[in-house]
Order: C-alpha cells, then structure tokens, then sequence
C-alpha cells in the first residue's frame, strides 16, 4: 500500500498580506517546508506540493533532501478547488499510490502523529478509504483521500471549496485527533500572535 502527500500552498494569503507559503515561522522554519517534512516524516511518498501565487519565491523555500513533485496550480486565483484539483491530477501520475493525505500550508500545529493516525488503514481498503481528522468535533486537516474518490472529487470541485461537501456526501470517516492539535488554520498576521 501506498500512500502520497498532497501539501495545498498555491493561495495569495490575502488576510495574511502575502502567500501562505512564503511565511516562516516563529522558529524560523518556513511553513511550506514543515508541511513538506510532517508528511514525508509521516511516510507519504510521494510527497506533491501545490504552488500557485509568487509560486518562484515559495519553490525557494522547499525543504533539502526530501523528495517533492512541485505542481503549479495555473488558475489558483479560482480558489481552492483549482489547487486541490491540479493535486489530485498531479498524484494521479504515480501509479502505484492508493490514498493521498490532503493539508494545507497554513496549519502550523499539525504534527506528524495526526497525519500517521488519520493515514492508518488497512492496505485492502485504502484505495476506498475517506477519512477526515476532527478536532473537538469540528472537522479539519489532514484529509485521506483514496484513490477510487479522486476522479469524482475533481469532478465536484467549483470555487473557493475544497472537498467538505464531497466527505459529507460520501460518508468520509471522523477520525478523532483532537489530543494531537488544534486544528486550527492561521489566516491573518493576528492569529500567528
């Protein structure tokens, strides 16, 4: 069984004043890199990156000695379902992955555990398997997608949503990972504080 990483980093961060993958960190490590190493410590591999806005600048930014497939979402000012589409279509080129983990750059407290914990399923099921993490009740990040959702998925997709609606329509399974995190994105310079 394999599983791939999908790291959704094309958007221009307009409440953040600058694109979400161009921000580093208190501790000086730049959020496109750690979204890159939670996933390929977890043991997503391939591990696809989605850029879209200043998308030179962010390739800059890329972790060292990690293998990652940069895709470009040509059209992200469309929203997120432009960068989530281009993922799936850019995962769909490695033949032998069954299920991706989904998140986005701009959740600085996702860890390595919740990524391992929500990408647990047994190797027979993980071409059907749609699993979501949920924070205190409310779902959030990562996201598995498998394989036999992928086509229908980029077919659902329109505007500035992701996947929610297709989870909620196709049963997608909570998974608690409330002790691992918060869940919480970080939109704005206010919320980094």
């Amino acid at each position: 069984m394999t599983i791939g990483g999908v790291l959704l980093a094309a958007g221009a961060g307009s409440r953040m004043g600058m694109p979400k993958a161009l921000v580093v960190g208190a501790d000086g490590e730049p959020w496109l890199a750690r979204g890159v190493r939670v996933l390929s410590d977890a043991g997503c591999a391939p591990t696809v990156v989605l850029l879209g806005a200043r998308a030179d600048e962010a390739e800059d930014l890329l972790p060292g000695g990690v293998p990652v497939t940069v895709g470009i979402a040509e059209d992200w000012q469309s929203g997120l379902s432009a960068s989530l589409r281009r993922g799936l279509e850019v995962a769909a080129t490695f033949d032998d992955v069954d299920a991706v983990v989904i998140t986005l750059v701009d959740l600085p407290d996702l860890g390595v555990d919740a990524v391992r914990r929500v990408a647990s399923v047994p190797p027979g099921d993980a071409r059907s398997a749609l699993r979501q993490a949920h924070y205190s009740g409310r779902p959030g990040h990562p996201v598995l997608i498998g394989r036999d959702h992928w086509l229908p998925l980029r077919r659902s997709l329109t505007g500035d949503s992701g996947a929610r609606k297709y989870l909620g329509a196709h049963g997608a399974e909570a998974v608690d990972c409330s002790d691992l995190g918060s869940g919480r994105d970080v939109d704005s310079p206010r919320e980094l504080r």
